[in-house]
């Protein structure tokens, strides 16, 4: 299989993170709901491949999100070795039990940069959402787990336009003083360009927001993903967001289209020299493979180019 030619470039960081979330994000907008034991070969495949942090699945209510209504049944069928991370998505303290009940060591939640986006998401305001937070944020650390913050909206929304760097920093601050280990600055609908990147991260920054604790994640739409990233990274972020083969969207969005896929990442990653431990043969194998099941073609244009 053929593999970049590495040439490094300075100001990167020498090792990237990948947080794969095609099990959770991925899947979740696929309206064929997918057997179990696919989830869990996919799963399974991932961390073979060399993903050492996959979420894995959502305790959101199967009302919203039918497709993860088997959450505990499959983390109950997984047996992953300790040095995989797999963080599953909490929406409130329900959600939370359900966790702990499943022996889950790392959760995520799930906030809005935008009024209309939480409302239509969380069915709250901005500020309300935090009221629901807190308490799960809080009782899963006193639980002895790990919590990571997603911001959503954070570079523009269908409903609202442009969004305010300066509500991202409140939004994302509120997070960080909640207990939040990470947080990840998402781009839903895939609008930003490498100016909006690098303003945001700075202002955090200036906001007291420890670079170290951010990570980006960023949709294809308008096919910026992978030049944004780049740009995070020479920012000092050293945590990127990528579901395996470009899976995903999400479903409170219709504009937003895939996830930047992992295998593109990858590649990138590889041609800077930059260490991520992926194995993108195997990966490559393994969306091929999630792709059958799927009965649909990858959206990675890297998997396209070595697969096809």
């Amino acid at each position: 299989m053929r593999k970049p030619q590495r040439s490094k470039a300075d100001g990167l960081p020498e090792q990237v993170t990948i947080y794969e979330v095609g099990p959770r994000d991925g899947l979740q907008n696929e309206d064929a709901i997918v057997d179990v034991a696919v989830k869990a070969e996919f799963v399974r495949r991932l961390a073979d491949a060399g993903l050492t942090t996959i979420e894995t699945t959502s305790f959101v209510h199967p009302k919203w999100v039918p497709q993860l209504a088997d959450a505990a049944e499959l983390l109950a069928t997984l047996d992953l070795p300790d040095s995989v991370r797999a963080p599953v998505l909490v929406p409130n303290e329900r959600g939370l039990d359900r966790a702990l009940e499943a022996g889950v060591r790392e959760i995520a939640i799930f906030a809005s940069a935008t009024e209309t986006f939480a409302k239509k998401n969380l069915n709250s305001t901005l500020d309300e959402q935090f009221a629901m937070f807190t308490p799960t944020v809080e009782r899963a650390l006193a639980s002895g787990l790990a919590v990571r913050g997603y911001v959503s909206m954070c570079y523009g929304d269908p409903w609202e336009g442009d969004v305010p760097v300066g509500q991202v920093v409140e939004v994302t601050r509120r997070l960080a003083d909640l207990g939040c280990h990470e947080l990840s600055l998402g781009d839903t609908i895939g609008v930003a360009t490498p100016g909006q990147v690098i303003e945001l991260i700075d202002e955090l920054q200036q906001a007291g927001v420890d670079v170290g604790s951010l990570a980006v994640h960023f949709h294809d739409t308008y096919g910026q993903a992978l030049a944004n990233t780049l740009t995070a990274l020479r920012e000092g972020v050293t945590t990127v967001d990528s579901s395996a083969g470009g899976l995903g969207g999400c479903p409170y969005a219709e504009s937003a289209t895939g996830n930047l896929a992992t295998e593109d990442l990858v590649w990138q990653l590889d041609g800077l020299g930059i260490t991520t431990g992926v194995d993108l043969e195997k990966l490559v194998a393994t969306s091929v493979w999630m792709s059958q099941q799927l009965g649909k073609p990858p959206a990675s244009r890297v998997v396209q180019a070595l697969a096809g």
